[in-house]
């Protein structure tokens, strides 16, 4: 969505302080600036003057560079410990002096890269690349919503995702359909191209596109003719210029439908009917059942196995410390259950 057609951060702000209010919750738990901050990326002090728009968004490289501090600073291992280079970009079957240049903040990864570390901490596409109005807005709406209503028409989804009507059934069955990045930003350029055209009907020329960012239609030939990537800045340009949300072209099928179905909901105000419970709907989605007969058959040194795996899962994405959890006290920018939504 163009920054100009969003709605004002600080509407939606007093709205969900009134809400929060009709539930009993405290707003100024609900709308913690630590929190907020941990959900989008955008440093605390930010945050207020993101809401007002009364601060200057950052150039590209410095908030890649400071997401990724973000995400280090708050998501950190079962040790409470950042993360070393080394075992993030192993993730992704790269070097750990890769990452040196955007940790030092002297450069930006490359699209895959990005890819990588946000899968790692397990947060949304956009995380690094988002502007903070987009970010802040993200957060807010997480803040607010709840189980997503999935009978929505599939062209429309398909609008909106970048994902064919095909995948999009898949998807809510469970299966998504695995395509490569390269293949998958492609399908996404092509879509922005043949559903966002120009007055005259015809599509944007890509000399067009990447002038709005600086460049020369030529460094998006190879991603036009699927022979390769974009780097980092251009992928933000394209997104920019086509109004769509930083993590367009990289999210998988399963979180761009969760985040556009989740929006949908929201604008039908659906929260003032019973939603399901999202247990249910986390338990259905990752087929809890199945993981649990195949667990059964695990000896002793495989449960242990498995339960540091999942320490280690939790501790990437900042949930180690969770009740539930071996750590027990909430993780730094995280709500404690049956806390805030």
């Amino acid at each position: 969505m163009r920054a100009a057609a969003r709605p004002a951060l600080a509407a939606i702000w007093r709205r969900i302080e009134e809400l929060a209010e009709q539930r009993g919750k405290d707003p100024a738990e609900v709308l913690a600036v630590e929190r907020l901050s941990c959900l989008s990326g955008v440093e605390p002090g930010r945050i207020r003057g993101v809401v007002a728009g009364t601060v200057r968004e950052l150039p590209l490289d410095q908030r890649v560079h400071r997401r990724f501090l973000r995400l280090r600073a708050t998501r950190r291992d079962k040790h409470g410990r950042e993360w070393p280079l080394a075992a993030i970009a192993d993730d992704f079957g790269a070097p750990g002096a890769s990452l040196g240049p955007l940790n030092a903040g002297t450069g930006l990864p490359r699209l895959g890269h990005a890819a990588g570390v946000q899968r790692f901490f397990g947060v949304y596409a956009g995380f690094l690349l988002a502007d903070s109005k987009s970010a802040v807005e993200r957060a807010l709406a997480l803040t607010s919503a709840s189980a997503p209503d999935r009978g929505d028409d599939m062209e429309h989804l398909s609008y909106l995702t970048g994902m064919t009507p095909h995948a999009i059934r898949l998807t809510l069955d469970g299966s998504p359909p695995r395509l490569s990045l390269k293949e998958q930003v492609h399908q996404r350029f092509e879509h922005l191209r043949r559903t966002r055209l120009r007055e005259d009907g015809q599509p944007h020329a890509l000399a067009a596109i990447a002038k709005s960012f600086d460049a020369s239609g030529q460094s998006l030939t190879r991603l036009a003719q699927r022979e390769g990537l974009p780097n980092l800045a251009a992928a933000a340009g394209i997104q920019r210029f086509y109004g769509v949300e930083g993590g367009f072209l990289l999210a998988e099928d399963a979180e761009a439908l969760a985040a556009v179905l989740s929006g949908i909901e929201r604008e039908l105000e659906s929260a003032e009917r019973e939603a399901e419970n999202p247990m249910l709907a986390v338990m259905r989605g990752h087929d809890v059942r199945s993981i649990v007969t195949r667990a059964g058959r695990l000896s002793p040194q495989g449960w242990k196995s498995l339960a540091d795996h999942l320490d280690d899962l939790l501790a990437r994405e900042g949930q180690l410390g969770l009740p539930g959890t071996n750590g027990g006290a909430p993780a730094e920018g995280r709500p404690a259950e049956g806390g805030t939504p």
